[in-house]
């Protein structure tokens, strides 16, 4: 006798769509009988693991054998004092996807509602379904935030807010103003996660003081991660800062040893690692501006960036020119799932990894 599992599944199940990430450069190379192909489609750091990441975990791998620390001290001490926080201010996980995921596990419930923009982390869309709640998406703005209108939207029904600052997938930049504003609107029983992951990337003149607004926003839960300018996507490790007692009530329910020991050895190392992280800042500005005077020169549109892709838009359909970049090598990211059926997003390489893009490019649009 069959059965129908779906309809065993909680209800917001149903609808649900399995995330859907880069195109691995193994697969394509499988279907196509190709060879040194190039991923520019998930936003990693393509300088690799960095030295002090990687003696760390040559360290750690005697100990595997044993369970990592659940609490992850070390790691937490070391961000502590460097954000000037206190270590019940901050929870650690399995890359941040897994702390949002949390949020909405330990605080939202089916029928209330949770507000995001039109085009952003399509994570807040599924968990949002997922865990049988109302999605209130707001119309975007200039391809990001438009917070006005996002403060406009919050009901006594309201949970939650998302933000991703700089945003995914457009690489669009809210102003200190326009978030302080934005802040000081929001009723204090409305959670808002503000997501940072790629705050690194953005110009220290022009970054946030975000970990500071948390003493005058108790509701503010400011999300960041390793995954991206530390080089430490494999690992997933991802941390949260928010008040303590909020913190408090996610452990609750936050699974034990949810980060491993080689993911918490790597990342106090790079937290560390001050000349790896400028190298990679460093190199992203410099590629990114090539890939802006590329497209100006061809006429073509793009969204200015502050994170570690750019989002070029077609004004047409995007599938052929994603699916003939994938003939040349080229691995993007088609985001029509995110709205976007005309743009495609391009992770910032290494600069021969670029050239290639642009080559690509350059023989795929005429």
């Amino acid at each position: 006798m069959s059965i129908d599992y779906l309809a065993l599944a909680n209800a917001g199940v149903e609808k649900l769509h399995p995330y859907q990430p880069g195109k691995p450069v193994e697969e394509l190379e499988r279907e196509l009988g190709i060879s040194n192909s190039v991923k520019l489609a998930s936003n990693e750091n393509p300088m690799g693991l960095g030295a002090k990441a990687k003696a760390a975990i040559e360290r750690v791998l005697p100990e595997l054998a044993r369970y990592p620390d659940a609490n992850g001290f070390a790691l937490k001490t070391k961000l502590a004092d460097k954000l000037g926080v206190n270590t019940d201010q901050l929870i650690l996980g399995n890359g941040s996807n897994e702390l949002i995921d949390l949020v909405y596990h330990t605080f939202v419930s089916p029928g209330q509602q949770v507000v995001f923009s039109q085009y952003t982390f399509i994570v807040y869309a599924m968990a949002t379904q997922a865990h049988g709640a109302e999605a209130v998406v707001v119309p975007a703005k200039d391809f990001g935030h438009d917070l006005d209108a996002m403060a406009a939207a919050i009901t006594e029904q309201t949970k939650l807010v998302c933000i991703t600052n700089p945003n995914n997938p457009t690489g669009t930049f809210l102003t200190r103003t326009e978030l302080e504003a934005f802040l000081s609107k929001v009723p204090k029983q409305v959670l808002v996660v503000l997501d940072e992951a790629y705050t690194e990337y953005v110009a220290e003149d022009e970054r946030h003081p975000s970990i500071d607004w948390l003493a005058q926003y108790p509701n503010l839960i400011v999300s960041r991660t390793f995954s991206k300018a530390y080089g430490l996507a494999g690992l997933r490790v991802g941390y949260m800062v928010a008040h303590p007692e909020l913190i408090g009530v996610l452990n609750r329910v936050r699974e034990p040893f949810n980060c491993n020991s080689l993911a918490l050895a790597a990342a106090e190392a790079a937290l560390g690692d001050e000349v790896y992280l400028s190298e990679a800042v460093e190199l992203n500005r410099r590629e990114m501006a090539r890939y802006e005077a590329f497209f100006e020169k061809r006429g073509l549109s793009y969204v200015p960036s502050r994170a570690n892709f750019i989002t070029l838009d077609l004004q047409r359909d995007a599938a052929p020119v994603y699916g003939a970049l994938l003939r040349e090598g080229v691995i993007v990211r088609p985001i029509a799932g995110y709205g976007l059926p005309t743009c495609l997003r391009i992770s910032i390489g290494l600069e021969q990894e670029n050239q290639r893009c642009m080559d690509a490019l350059a023989k795929v649009l005429g």
